[in-house]
């Protein structure tokens, strides 16, 4: 199978010449955040170590097109599927693609680029976990699981200010979509090593700042928080073991929203220096928008930097390519 090939080849790092990046999937529905995680990802590690992609570039039609068609972006029917596994494929193993490009500003498409992988590939939009063989090409998988309330809200306010819809456009919009989010972008959840969702405290109502639940799966290891769970630290996170969509447990990190950002620095200073990173801790998480900035997302982006430095270490350990400010972790199994 060709996802089989893809996995030994990932596996067989050290031993070609070509160096292979790291690979991160980040997938969600339109306006789920997945941008603005990856923004903070990308500036923590430094433009010069991330090259990030987005899969909705691979868009076979545009806007206008998509008016008479009898689906939406989300079905993989109006993406080039195929194309993109190739091209996760090219990434995954350290050599360029030529990337198709689709401008969500004003729904055309637009010349193909050049895109060289980095150390860390992060990939983020609608379906990069949709097939096997994509899947088979990332060594950490997100999915962004964020109420459909919260989501929306979001939708309208950016496609508004951003792409020239109107509210009524908007929900209208994604009544159309509703059933192929169904068919296509909800399933990929369970494909994911960790899944994030912010929302607010249920008990204290919408208007709280919104927090973070992060279901760590035991597809991957994860960071040891056991020193910095304490008494002192549950005003700004607590761990505990949940129930996962299929019934299997799964531990989930609560970080919460109200949480002083004196405490949050603490517990985020606890966990940068478990990795051994002889740098400071990295700037731009948590921002959301200049000058609005989260906590749970902050602390979100370090657990995401945890995860990537790690298989950059394991990578090392193996004899692959040796990546600069990399952590004593925990390696892969």
């Amino acid at each position: 199978m060709p996802h089989k090939f893809v996995s030994m080849q990932r596996a067989d790092r050290g031993k070609v010449s070509a160096p292979h990046p790291v690979m991160l999937a980040i997938a969600g529905d339109s306006a789920a955040g997945k941008t603005t995680l990856t923004k903070g990802l990308a500036e923590a590690l430094g433009p010069d170590r991330v090259t990030a992609v987005c899969v909705d570039d691979y868009h076979a039609y545009d806007r206008e097109e998509r008016r008479t068609l009898p689906f939406t972006p989300l079905n993989p029917a109006c993406n080039y599927v195929d194309i993109m596994e190739q091209h996760l494929q090219l990434l995954a193993t350290g050599q360029p693609i030529l990337k198709p490009v689709y401008h969500h500003s004003s729904g055309t498409l637009g010349r193909p680029e050049l895109v060289r992988p980095s150390e860390f590939v992060i990939v983020e939009g609608l379906l990069p976990l949709h097939t096997k063989l994509a899947r088979a090409c990332f060594d950490v998988t997100v999915y962004l699981d964020t109420p459909e309330e919260i989501r929306r809200g979001w939708k309208v306010r950016r496609d508004c200010a951003k792409r020239g819809y109107t509210p009524e456009q908007v929900l209208a919009d994604l009544e159309r979509r509703e059933p192929e989010s169904a068919a296509f972008i909800r399933p990929q959840r369970r494909h994911a090593d960790i899944v994030v969702r912010f929302a607010p405290v249920e008990e204290v109502g919408s208007e709280a700042p919104l927090s973070a639940t992060i279901m760590l799966r035991a597809t991957i290891p994860h960071p040891d928080l056991s020193s910095v769970l304490t008494a002192d630290t549950r005003r700004a996170l607590h761990l505990k073991l949940v129930r996962d969509d299929d019934a299997k447990p799964v531990d989930a990190l609560h970080v919460h929203g109200h949480s002083p950002r004196a405490l949050s620095r603490e517990v985020e200073d606890h966990v940068w220096a478990s990795l051994g990173v002889a740098t400071d801790l990295p700037a731009g998480r948590g921002a959301v928008e200049p000058g609005v900035r989260s906590e749970p997302l902050a602390i979100t982006q370090l657990v995401l930097l945890f995860h990537l430095l790690q298989v950059a270490h394991s990578d090392s350990l193996a004899g692959g390519p040796a990546h600069a400010g990399v952590p004593a972790a925990a390696s892969r199994p």
